[in-house]
């Protein structure tokens, strides 16, 4: 597949990233990157940009674990109501429901 070649701003430096994905979603990648760091340059408290970099990679993983978190709780949501579903059916249609 074709590499992109997409040039973003992250905290006034431009980057130029090689990507294979759509040039329009490595700029949002980008530019969510970008607001993380100015969020934690904005408390105040980091002066530095590369612990603001840390520091905003730290709340970015964050996002992603509680995401991903989120997401294994709802899978097994979805499975036990359809475990439940599946009981409700007669035992003929069974096999088809849930595997």
């Amino acid at each position: 597949m074709k590499k992109n070649a997409v040039r973003v701003m992250i905290v006034d430096e431009e980057y130029t990233v090689r990507s294979e994905l759509d040039p329009e979603y490595t700029r949002e990648v980008a530019a969510h990157v970008d607001t993380a760091i100015r969020r934690v340059l904005a408390s105040g408290s980091i002066v530095e940009s590369h612990k603001a970099a840390i520091l905003a990679a730290l709340a970015i993983t964050d996002e992603l674990f509680q995401s991903r978190r989120q997401q294994d709780d709802l899978a097994q949501r979805l499975k036990q109501l359809s475990a439940e579903l599946a009981r409700l059916l007669p035992p003929q249609k069974r096999q088809s429901v849930g595997g």
